[in-house]
């Protein structure tokens, strides 16, 4: 027989909110959750997984939208899973242009650290002379 968990065991088991549980299901990114005679919540370990990967989605930056249509795909079965594949492969796709948006920022900022510790260990009189030097370029461009 399968584990049936509470909304407060699967809230600790994600480290998502109740609050957040309760309007995931509203807004339709969980399929409606069965419930005890008392009304109680009791999830199964499907839907744990299905909350883990919609952890995973938000996490990454798919807006809820997004992942809220996934969710509907899913719902309708094994004809949607061609276009939800696609979903997946379009967010992977633009990951992978912020991933290499952030190196180069990451390179940057590398570089630039690198320049401000060499400053630095520079003399006092060194960067006077350094500093009268980049000014004198800026003013050139002007």
């Amino acid at each position: 027989m399968e584990t049936d968990f509470s909304i407060q065991q699967v809230a600790e088991k994600t480290g998502l909110s109740i609050d957040t549980l309760r309007y995931y299901e509203r807004i339709g990114l969980l399929e409606p959750v069965s419930r005890t005679t008392s009304g109680h919540r009791r999830y199964r370990q499907k839907d744990i997984d299905w909350i883990g990967l919609v952890i995973n989605l938000r996490e990454t930056g798919m807006p809820l939208v997004q992942i809220r249509h996934f969710a509907m795909l899913r719902r309708q079965g094994k004809a949607t899973a061609s276009e939800r594949l696609h979903i997946l492969e379009q967010h992977q796709q633009a990951l992978l242009q912020q991933m290499q948006k952030l190196e180069q920022h990451m390179s940057a900022l590398h570089s630039k650290i690198e320049h401000k510790k060499a400053f630095l260990a520079l003399s006092d009189e060194q960067q006077d002379e350094e500093q009268f030097y980049w000014s004198s370029i800026e003013k050139a461009r002007e």
